[in-house]
């Protein structure tokens, strides 16, 4: 179950994680020499991972079949990405400010960069619900440095919103996050598991996953409460599986944590995990991951949770 490193494996705290782990499904590396690694979405019908090596600005590829290959170059240092119910790829720019969608013929259409009137942050991560709405969350990461982005004045307090594609309009569900960040839906959709990240400037950022009630008809949040926090490291990126656990990123690899808020079980691995998704046709069973600048993956006797 190891890649070779010494600080590659998996850790069981609960018998329940026992079960999801396949004693002869390694952790594989299948990949290195990024910058940072974000943004892991999963193309069913390409059978193939995108995600972003954002400070080199380009959108990667990698399939069993191609291997890595570019997609997209320049890609506005995306970050988050997401796949609408149409199959196109909707992503957040660090550099434009903005939240976009990638046309099937390949075309860029910006979807929004300002609310009341103010320019965005930097959104960060971003989901698509079922009803076709797009959720993302903009903290101020992305014009903080040239690095990520380009360092930029912030002109709007960092926050969580929701977008309606077809009208554009755009609604913020919270503000009470100094810095949010990854986010994900529950299978059931009833629930929004936001990252709180923290001002990153200050001597001791908040850093902990919380979780927000979806009001009746969707459209809305209730009041964030604290859910778990992540040890070493915090909750950036999340990707939740069919039984509603909640596998997050940390400062040693990814920890499996269960709907109730108990930590089951940690996959160990070298360096931080930025993000990480479900993906592998036809089954959502293999995990991928982003290890600051690695990708690695495994496979787990656990599906991905498929939204309604």
């Amino acid at each position: 179950m190891e890649d070779g490193s010494a600080d590659t494996g998996i850790e069981v705290l609960d018998p329940r994680f026992a079960r999801y782990i396949l004693g002869n499904a390694p952790i594989e590396k299948l990949a290195e020499g990024f910058r940072w690694i974000e943004g892991l979405v999963w193309m069913g019908d390409w059978n193939t991972l995108l995600f972003q090596d954002l400070p080199r600005d380009r959108t990667m590829a990698f399939s069993e079949a191609a291997g890595l290959t570019v997609w997209r170059t320049p890609s506005g240092n995306a970050n988050g990405q997401a796949r609408d119910r149409q199959g196109r790829v909707i992503f957040c720019s660090n550099r434009e400010r903005a939240v976009g969608r990638v046309e099937h013929d390949g075309s860029v259409t910006i979807l929004a960069d300002r609310f009341e009137g103010r320019r965005l942050n930097s959104p960060n991560d971003v989901v698509v619900k079922s009803d076709g709405t797009i959720w993302f969350t903009d903290p101020v990461y992305g014009i903080s440095n040239d690095y990520e982005g380009t360092r930029q004045t912030s002109e709007t307090t960092p926050a969580v919103y929701r977008l309606d594609p077809d009208t554009r309009a755009l609604s913020c569900v919270t503000d009470a996050f100094d810095g949010p960040n990854g986010l994900a839906f529950s299978p059931d959709e009833t629930k929004l598991y936001i990252a709180e990240t923290g001002d990153q400037t200050g001597p001791d950022p908040v850093q902990i996953l919380r979780v927000c009630d979806v009001a009746p008809g969707g459209a809305s949040l209730g009041e964030p409460s604290d859910f778990f926090k992540v040890s070493p490291g915090y909750t950036d990126g999340m990707a939740i599986d069919e039984d509603g656990n909640i596998w997050s990123s940390a400062g040693d690899g990814v920890h499996c944590l269960s709907p109730d808020g108990e930590c089951l079980g940690k996959i160990r691995l070298p360096a931080t995990v930025s993000n990480l998704c479900f993906g592998g046709s036809p089954h959502l069973n293999r995990l991928f991951i982003g290890v600051s600048h690695s990708l690695y993956a495994v496979f787990l006797n656990r599906r991905g949770a498929r939204w309604p």
